[in-house]
């Protein structure tokens, strides 16, 4: 019989060194607030990881471990079953999260002051990370066509491309707005970054999340332009809620790209996976089919619980429906607020802990983006709160 997983329990998370939870009050100020910000969910790792986990803690040594072949193969098999994509061996190689992993990429193919085009709004590490390591950022912002979808921009794209123009970083699905891009708009892109020499990181980390229906589609598949401009990140952590494992890794199908990249890695052996990712890698990809489509469908209804919810009883604020993953990205400028009374209202009003917008660039003002992988019960108690400060306005 098969399983049937339970995603309306409430589990407590504070007092565990959560940072969603226990990171509140340093974040903003209070900590008596829903927390519907940091993008890790609140349901319970599947038993199967945590299953394998104890299995391995059975042995008394937790020595160096080597990469294993059932470890890689794993990953292999997911890719080509979920992604139609057959990846080899000797293209995968395992980094230590993809935020440090898109620093570890920057380090090896440019130097201070060389160019790096982000997408925004996008999630606010790949403007930080460049910035950070004296890169200069330079925006090709999405198109919003109709208040609801978004486009790439491809004209003012090639518009800002210069020879200092050294990588674009792509959220493939996009983080925070949630689309799913098709091949059409991937093949353009690729391209534009193979004519003009350009690395496209494709950050792929919720690949597995696709909701609706919607299918993703690996960048480095579309062309063989992008085969030969990409670096694609991708981990299990995300759809398995197991993101404090640190389980992230690489494909590079260009051989060229991928000797000097993973020449780099091992120099300093930042390419060496940790025993516990590799274990709950193999768990989350040999078993985990019936858990993911068990908590997609949940968290499609709680997507339209929000879209609901927002319709009925404050129809003047935008819920823009995601794609893939579990964060819904919302436009509250109907709310009359600056930017920054919204984010004052959110935390000491509503007293909801939601991702300002405006981190994501400035595109992003009057936005919050919401996380929903929750149990109903809280989303809803969490929405009823959002009402009553509402009504004080």
């Amino acid at each position: 019989m098969a399983c049937v997983y339970d995603f309306d329990k409430v589990i407590e998370r504070r007092n565990t060194n959560s940072f969603k939870y226990d990171a509140l009050a340093d974040t903003f100020g209070r900590d008596d607030l829903y927390s519907l910000w940091v993008a890790d969910m609140d349901f319970a790792t599947p038993d199967f990881i945590r299953d394998a986990l104890r299995e391995r803690l059975n042995h008394p040594v937790l020595g160096y471990t080597k990469p294993y072949d059932s470890y890689w193969q794993s990953i292999i098999d997911w890719t080509r079953q979920h992604h139609d994509w057959t990846i080899e061996q000797e293209w995968i190689r395992y980094i230590p999260g993809i935020v440090k992993g898109i620093a570890m990429v920057l380090h090896a193919f440019t130097q201070a002051g060389d160019k790096v085009i982000i997408q925004t709004p996008v999630y606010h590490p790949f403007r930080l990370v460049p910035e950070g390591m004296g890169r200069v950022c330079v925006e090709n912002p999405l198109r919003c066509c109709d208040g609801e979808h978004y486009r790439m921009d491809f004209d003012h794209l090639e518009s800002i491309i210069d020879e200092r123009c050294k990588v674009l970083i792509l959220a493939n699905p996009h983080n925070p707005i949630g689309i799913v891009w098709s091949r059409e708009e991937l093949r353009r892109l690729a391209d534009i970054a193979h004519r003009h020499n350009i690395i496209v990181i494709s950050d792929e980390i919720h690949c597995d999340m696709a909701l609706y229906g919607n299918r993703h589609t690996p960048f480095a598949t579309v062309s063989e332009a992008a085969s030969r401009c990409s670096i694609t990140f991708a981990a299990p952590t995300k759809t398995f809620n197991i993101a404090g494992l640190v389980s992230s890794y690489a494909i590079v199908p260009d051989e060229r790209l991928r000797e000097h990249f993973f020449s780099w890695m091992s120099a300093s052996e930042l390419d060496a996976p940790t025993l516990f990712a590799m274990v709950a890698t193999e768990a989350a990809f040999t078993q985990g089919e019936p858990w993911r489509e068990q908590m997609l469908r949940y968290v499609e209804q709680n997507v339209d619980f929000v879209a609901d919810y927002m319709a009925e009883h404050h129809p003047q604020i935008r819920v823009i429906k995601p794609q893939a993953s579990f964060l819904v990205w919302i436009d509250f400028s109907a709310l009359g607020l600056s930017h920054a009374e919204l984010v004052d209202f959110m935390v000491n009003r509503a007293r909801l802990a939601m991702n300002d917008g405006a981190m994501f660039g400035k595109h992003g003002e009057q936005f919050m983006r919401m996380n929903v992988g929750l149990s109903r019960s809280v989303l809803q108690s969490a929405l009823q709160q959002l009402s009553t400060a509402i009504a004080t306005l």
